[in-house]
């Protein structure tokens, strides 16, 4: 097995190893404290790293990242690993991005990359279960340990399961802090830690998906069913307004890696607050028509790179950088104590103008489109210009050559034309006589044939002979010399790539900034104040989706201070809009932690450093984890991970299981935050339907619990919903009115009303399908009297009729009731 080794210590670079006669890796006996290992795929790394200190892996949940990889110098920055463990078969990306960590004299960490089967996703899961979990029971088995581990660590991130794959065969290969055990003792593995980069807000897969921030939908038309997805009616759909590529793929980092920097987001909110202001509407129309124009640079460089330019990748790479320029001067006539525009000011340089002019005089983009190769404007290079002039000039002159080799043919001849073919050179074709039929027949006397081509036969004589030595092959030295220029270009645009990777970032932050002001305008966002604080206050917030889709839609607003109704409860009525006003909170707040207005009235919005939720049960049939199991796992999730600057959200916790149990686990968690420290409480925002919660009086008393519920009104039979919040508790759920609402049939509905009464209130519940003991005792005593009336001495009785008409009947009917 090939491994890539760098040298610890001194030494320059890496050394890149030739694999052992046994594929065994050479290492060191003093093992590192911290290995990290990462596999980056499509645009996204996932990553995990094991501190040998405290015998901790950490993990982070698969995220986008850009070409050069920030993200992950970042989170190479802030651990420091002392291994990174990478595949064989890598991106790109990852290969430029080791050989400039190797370059750096500072920092030099050793590098193994182990075969890409050591990073399948099968083969991490099997990894991780055979892992020495020592807080685990020798006895576990397998399918209580996936169950535990699955409440531990994300198993819907496939690059970062199979970086553990491999992380732990590194562990087990160097076996770190057992070296001195017996070799049947594997590498303990104490805890695991969800790791988050210093100043990135945590949001996972599931709470994304319950905001509905991303939504992904099959694309409408039959042509584009197998190409891709589009986005669906999502959080970042409403508000993504980009004109180019790279400023909505930056808008997505921006979603998927909300960030608490107070410095970033009042950048990106100077320039929001200044295009929301109507007066420079003219400024944003022209830079957003400039946008449009900015092209795939990283690609058009690679071209370059690789010579393989095409004529329409010198065209938008004149447009991208023209369009550059233009949104460079337009910028420098707005204020430059906005951070970006200065930005721009000072970034886009002169050699933006410099390569615009130069593809401006260089090439001659109606000449190259019509002919489809690359080629060059008169007066760049004389030698060149010379050679076409004596293209241009070349017809004339053929023809006269051709009549006079006209004069030496045969008779039988009728005409003859001399031709030039790039890469052959001048011919002299003649047509075809119907006395040539054979091979034989070509020849001619002091004529070369060379091939027949639509009854055409083509010669060498002795003028094109000399023709050839006289003009040479005129057109392939056109090319080669053009080409030489070409290649000239593309070296002195690539000596400028910097700039040109400059204009990428500086036009895509601005494009996302312009794209959350326009959404702003038209939705009438308000901009949020944000500061260090731990307290959330949102006046009259609304959500940003639903407001969209509903004609009429009430504000509400919410309140949590640092030391006062930090939890809040909300009960109501189903369908009364409690979900609803917990994702409107979550949706606020995180549209606040990317830098964008918010619906609200006015919000003061204290920086988090996550939104943890439990609202949606979702299936999971890889991991067979049942319904109630997931919730847990959630659940457990926010209450583990959730510290005193988080936002915890929950809804209707509890319903999968036993009534009594779901109402004390949800009794419990509410306790276990209502108990905590002050600085440690996070903001919780709860809705159930469990009544007897509050009723019962299951929580603890504390200024830091609020209970609130939605208002409704009763019209008669009819509910109606206010959807107003307010203080207090839901005495009724309102069932059988939703019931009703919802279509079910009125006996149904009033016999479910009757149900309850009689179970809430403690008495037996009677079945209406079966007669009750108090009826049959009356049948029985009707059945009696009508017995003991007879008269058996009246000679008139007909006792057979009085059985078969009178009491059989009563009988009978008792009988099939009984």
């Amino acid at each position: 097995m090939a491994a890539i080794e760098s040298l610890r210590g001194g030494g320059g670079g890496f050394m890149f190893g030739q694999p052992g006669i046994h594929g065994v890796e050479e290492e060191e006996e003093d093992s590192p404290a911290i290995l990290l290992s990462v596999v980056a795929q499509h645009g996204q790394i996932g990553l995990c790293f094991f501190d040998s200190k405290d015998s901790t892996l950490n993990y982070m949940r698969d995220i986008p990242d850009n070409h050069e990889l920030h993200l992950l110098a970042r989170v190479i920055q802030e651990v420091s690993p002392h291994v990174i463990i990478t595949s064989a078969k890598q991106e790109r990306c990852m290969t430029r991005f080791l050989q400039q960590l190797g370059s750096n004299p500072d920092y030099k960490p050793e590098v193994v990359t182990y075969p890409y089967v050591d990073f399948g996703l099968e083969v991490g899961k099997q990894r991780l279960l055979s892992a020495h979990l020592p807080f685990l029971p020798a006895s576990t088995s397998e399918r209580d340990k996936m169950s535990y581990l699955s409440s531990c660590i994300s198993f819907d991130s496939p690059l970062m399961l199979r970086a553990v794959g491999a992380l732990l065969k590194c562990l087990d290969r160097r076996r770190v802090g057992v070296e001195l055990e017996d070799s049947s003792v594997g590498v303990p593995i104490l805890q695991f830690n969800a790791y988050t980069l210093k100043g990135v807000v945590c949001i996972d897969r599931d709470t994304y998906s319950v905001l509905q921030i991303f939504k992904s939908e099959l694309h409408p038309s039959v042509y584009k069913l197998h190409s891709g997805e589009k986005e669906g009616l999502s959080l970042y759909g409403i508000l993504n307004r980009c004109r180019c590529k790279f400023g909505s793929k930056l808008l997505r980092q921006w979603f998927m890696r909300p960030t608490q920097d107070l410095a970033v987001l009042q950048r990106r909110q100077e320039v929001i607050r200044f295009f929301t202001s109507p007066r420079n509407s003219d400024a944003l129309n022209t830079l957003q028509s400039s946008l449009r124009n900015i092209r795939n640079i990283p690609t058009l460089l690679r071209r370059m790179s690789l010579s393989h330019t095409k004529v329409t990748d010198w065209q938008c790479l004149y447009k991208t950088v023209y369009n550059a320029v233009c949104i460079r001067d337009t910028v420098r006539h707005l204020p430059q104590s906005i951070n970006l525009f200065r930005d721009i000011s000072e970034g886009l340089s002169d050699d933006l103008h410099h390569i615009a002019t130069l593809i401006s005089r260089v090439v001659d983009f109606e000449t190259s489109i019509a002919e489809n190769r690359f080629t060059i404007k008169p007066d760049v290079d004389p030698a060149i210009d010379d050679k076409k002039r004596r293209m241009m000039g070349l017809s004339d002159f053929l023809t006269d050559v051709a009549r006079r080799e006209l004069e030496h043919l045969d008779a039988r001849i009728p005409s003859c034309c001399v031709i030039y073919i790039p890469l052959i050179g001048f011919l002299l074709s003649v047509p075809r006589l119907p006395s040539m039929a054979e091979k034989e027949d070509f020849e001619i006397e002091g004529l070369d044939f060379m091939f027949l081509s639509e009854d055409r036969l083509h010669y060498r004589s002795q003028r094109t002979k000399e023709l050839d030595d006289l003009l040479g092959d005129l057109h392939c030295d056109i090319r080669d010399m053009e080409t030489a220029v070409m290649t000239q270009l593309q070296n002195a645009v690539l000596e400028r790539s910097a700039s040109l990777y400059k204009v990428l970032d500086l036009t895509a932050e601005l494009d996302c900034l312009m794209a959350l002001s326009s959404a702003s305008q038209e939705y009438g966002y308000t901009s949020p104040k944000l500061s260090s604080h731990r307290k959330i206050s949102i006046t009259q917030g609304r959500h940003p989706l639903l407001e969209l889709c509903s004609p009429v839609f009430v504000a509400n607003s919410f309140q949590s201070s640092e030391s006062h109704s930090r939890v809040k409860v909300i009960t109501g009525p189903n369908s009364s809009g409690k979900s609803i006003y917990l994702k409107q909170v979550g949706l606020i707040v995180f549209m606040a932690l990317i830098g964008s207005d918010v619906p609200a009235k006015e919000a003061d919005i204290g920086l988090l450093d996550g939104i943890f939720t439990r609202m949606q049960s979702r299936e999971s049939v890889s991991v067979g984890l049942s319904t109630f199991m997931i919730d847990l796992n959630q659940m457990a999730h926010a209450i583990n991970s959730s510290t005193g600057n988080s936002l915890v959200l929950i809804d209707e916790f509890g319903k999968g299981t036993n009534t009594v149990d779901g109402l004390s686990l949800l009794a419990a968690s509410i306790s276990h935050w209502l108990r905590k420290p002050l600085g440690e409480v996070p903001h919780v925002l709860l809705a159930t339907n469990f009544h007897s919660l509050l009723q019962l009086g299951l929580l603890p008393s504390s200024g830091l619990l609020s209970l609130l519920t939605l208002e409704t009104a009763v019209d008669g039979d009819e509910l109606v919903f206010l959807y107003q919040l307010k203080e207090g508790i839901c005495q009724s759920s309102y069932a059988a009115n939703i019931a009703k609402l919802a279509g079910l049939p009125a006996s149904l509905v009033q016999r479910g009303v009757e149900v309850s009464e009689l179970y809430r209130t403690g008495r037996v519940i009677k079945r209406i399908d079966k007669a009750s003991s108090d009826e049959q005792a009356d049948r029985c005593r009707t059945v009696v009297e009508a017995f003991l009336s007879l008269d058996l001495e009246d000679r008139d009785l007909d006792l057979q009729h009085f059985m078969k008409e009178d009491l059989l009947p009563s009988a009978g009917d008792l009988l099939n009731r009984s």
